[in-house]
């Protein structure tokens, strides 16, 4: 997260609190992976907060290095594929599932990218005022071809699930991809992560209203 270690261990405690309690809204099975969204965001946060601490001294190298890839992982990794296949395992109109199954195999593609890029490159974690830089060295012409996917592949599905309020969640998660793209673009992952870990307290909504409706949450 931005700001600071505090700022980041609160964040981590709230935002877990909430994927905690969303947990507890999940009445139907394939409700639990997008409801897991929170506590995935609340691991990220912790690793930033530790990262905070670690980069402010030199005693703790073998700490840093496993508190960026706890924080890359989900960022480069995950959400590529975890978003689309929570949205994809909630659908039930199949037309709107055939499309999903597209952008999860387009996610597929975009993780995989990025498991190669994190064995093979290095992540350096960088303290820049109020935000963490992470300088890679990630090969530029294959980014090229592949982050406008995983931006697809992170929101998309958000405005075509047919879940109710879902597109709630996905026109908050395209302002603060702008936001951070256009203001804070040397710390994109960063901002955008704290952003979208805030943002994701909006999934405790959405399974609350498909609680009430009792058919997971298909828009009426």
């Amino acid at each position: 997260m931005c700001f600071s270690a505090p700022a980041s261990f609160v964040g981590s405690v709230v935002i877990g609190g909430i994927g905690a309690v969303a947990q507890k809204k999940v009445i139907r099975p394939n409700q639990r992976l997008f409801a897991l969204i929170p506590v995935l965001f609340a691991v990220q946060q912790l690793a930033e907060g530790t990262l905070w601490i670690t980069l402010a001294s030199d005693s703790y190298q073998t700490l840093e290095n496993i508190a960026v890839y706890i924080f890359m992982i989900p960022a480069l990794v995950l959400w590529p594929f975890v978003v689309p296949l929570s949205v994809y395992l909630m659908e039930e109109e199949k037309l709107r599932k055939k499309i999903l199954a597209i952008i999860l195999a387009a996610g597929g593609m975009v993780s995989c990218f990025y498991v190669y890029c994190l064995i093979i490159y290095n992540v350096t974690p960088q303290i820049h005022g109020l935000h963490i830089m992470y300088a890679e060295n990630f090969p530029r012409v294959w980014m090229n071809m592949f982050y406008p996917l995983y931006v697809i592949a992170t929101i998309a599905p958000l405005f075509i699930s047919s879940i109710r309020r879902m597109w709630v969640f996905g026109v908050l998660i395209g302002i603060s991809y702008l936001v951070a793209s256009i203001f804070f673009s040397q710390y994109l992952i960063s901002v955008w992560c704290f952003f979208a870990a805030i943002i994701s307290g909006v999934i405790y909504w959405i399974l609350a209203c498909a609680g009430k409706t009792k058919t997971g949450g298909i828009t009426a």
